[in-house]
């Protein structure tokens, strides 16, 4: 047998770049769908990475997890068309980690079952690149455990065989000719098989399957668009004739338990695609609970958090902290910034002592408390009208008040405090940007249409709709609920001349969880 470590097919010279410029490559496996099945190991790949390089199968989800700024590289097949070679993508992680770039190859379910990750790592291996395999999920366990069937039962299969139905076209024999589906075996599963699947059944039964064998199609596999098709050997093939990859088939007594068994099914937001519009830092404080619920959360962040153009004015009111009386917070991200900067200037929440400290929201008073600072007040209604309720009784003529915000920002609670006598220091903390999407990922992060949209800012609402076509915003509003966090929003959709479907409550994640799965209960 030859030598696999021989280099013959990246196309790559064998002369190796020095170790101390070289990156490294990690073989990362996405899992089958569902974001929560990523390893942890995974994750912190994802964090560190200088460069993802991802296929169709993983969840674009998972890319919350990879820093601003890290480079994205979509190289999977879409319409049964590779977008590239494997020789490319393999010539593609050797260039990258010789160029001192820390990559993440993401592949959908587990790299080295039926995910070429073998290739990938013979090709590193042959020029001398580091690297290392993360495990995944693989689809073959997981897709069936969201189907409800159990691919080992103590009464009913002590065996499993994973099995590929679609091999490469290149080998000397067909897959079909050499395949042998053994009846001792107590449950198949089969990757990639579903268009094969006539010729498969007939094979099984050749070889000694009863035709009554339970068998079940399962596609897109613990995603919210999971589709299950039971059947049996006889069957199967004609009623699952319509299904397109990708799928996995289980074949065997467990297959009948599905209807028993399943779960994922009843998740009360299950089988809806939801868009998160978020900024992507605070995307997964949104995607992660909806996802709880079995949503499929598409997220196309329409806001980039980014410094002032100068800290200066900040950096001068955090040295003249004594001067104030009252601090007010509106945001999560007003407090993240204050405290760096706080940091920055040798300060510390010490220094916050004797000040009055407001929080617009249970968001923003959380984020303080993280910092063991104690809010004195959070209004009841959680916006600037309600810090103005909130301050109705305190005698703020002559107070002063420092408040620590975006660029872009209504005026009314600075006017009004104005109004009735106090001294008011507004201060830049960062600023919001309009982040800019290809018309192509657009296009596909909205295919199929999503069920809902939402928006927690006004800002996120315009950015939102100023990059819709005119006939993608009509296809998208024909379906997609428009989902606002709080007046506010609600206010600046219907004045771009939208409906809003449904508002929460509070103005908070929470409610905003809660209105939805509400919202789509009704509708079951």
């Amino acid at each position: 047998m030859d030598n696999p470590l021989q280099a013959q097919s990246t196309g790559a010279s064998t002369r190796r770049t020095p170790r101390r410029a070289m990156g490294k490559v990690y073989l990362v496996g996405a899992g089958p769908g569902d974001p929560g099945l990523l390893t942890l190991k995974g994750k912190t790949a994802l964090e560190r990475a200088d460069s993802v390089i991802f296929d169709c199968l993983a969840n674009e989800a998972l890319l919350r997890y990879a820093r601003p700024g890290c480079e994205r590289i979509l190289v999977g097949k879409r319409g049964g068309r590779a977008k590239f070679a494997q020789e490319a993508i393999n010539r593609m992680l050797i260039r990258k980690a010789r160029a001192g770039r820390t990559v993440v190859r993401l592949k959908g379910g587990d790299p080295f079952v039926f995910g070429r990750g073998g290739e990938e790592a013979l090709a590193l291996a042959r020029v001398g690149i580091p690297f290392e395999v993360v495990p995944g999920v693989s689809s073959g366990l997981a897709a069936p455990a969201y189907a409800g069937i159990p691919v080992t039962h103590r009464e009913m299969a002590s065996s499993v065989a994973f099995i590929t139905g679609h091999e490469d076209p290149g080998k000397s024999r067909h897959f079909l000719e050499a395949a042998q589906f053994p009846p001792g075996v107590g449950t198949l599963v089969l990757f990639m098989g579903v268009r094969n699947l006539p010729q498969i059944t007939q094979r099984l039964i050749e070889q000694g399957h009863s035709p009554s064998t339970p068998a079940a199609v399962i596609r897109w596999g613990t995603r919210a668009a999971q589709t299950v098709i039971e059947g049996t050997v006889a069957n199967i093939a004609q009623r699952a004739r319509h299904v397109e990859p990708p799928a996995v088939t289980v074949i065997g007594e467990v297959a009948r338990l599905s209807r028993h068994l399943r779960w994922h099914e009843k998740l009360p937001l299950s089988g809806r695609r939801i868009v998160v519009t978020r900024a992507h830092e605070q995307t997964a404080s949104l995607a992660e609970p909806l996802e709880a619920l079995g949503a499929e959360v598409v997220e196309i962040p329409c806001v980039e958090i980014r410094p002032p153009n100068s800290w200066a004015p900040l950096d001068r009111a955090i040295r003249r902290l004594k001067t104030f009386d009252y601090l007010i917070l509106t945001s999560a991200n007003g407090v993240s910034s204050f405290l760096e900067r706080l940091r920055v200037n040798g300060r510390d929440a010490r220094d916050l002592k004797g000040l009055k400290i407001g929080a617009i929201g249970p968001a923003t008073a959380e984020a303080l408390a993280r910092a063991s600072i104690k809010v004195d007040f959070v209004p009841r209604t959680y916006q600037a009208e309600g810090l103005i309720e909130a301050l109705a009784e305190e005698e703020v003529r002559g107070k002063s008040f420092l408040i620590p915000r975006a660029k872009m920002a209504r005026d009314l609670l600075p006017r009004v405090l104005r109004e009735r006598g106090a001294r008011v220091e507004v201060v830049e903390a960062y600023q919001t940007a309009r982040p800019h999407f290809p018309a192509r990922d657009l296009a596909r992060w909205l295919d199929p249409p999503p069920d809902a949209i939402t928006f927690t800012s006004s800002s996120t609402a315009v950015n939102f709709f100023e990059q819709l076509t005119p006939r993608l915003r009509a296809t998208l509003l024909r379906k997609a609920a428009v989902v606002s966090i709080g007046p506010v929003t609600s206010a600046t959709l219907r004045r771009m001349g939208f409906r809003v479907t449904l508002e929460a409550k509070e103005s908070t994640v929470p409610a905003l969880v809660h209105a939805l799965r509400a919202y789509f209960s009704r509708l079951r």
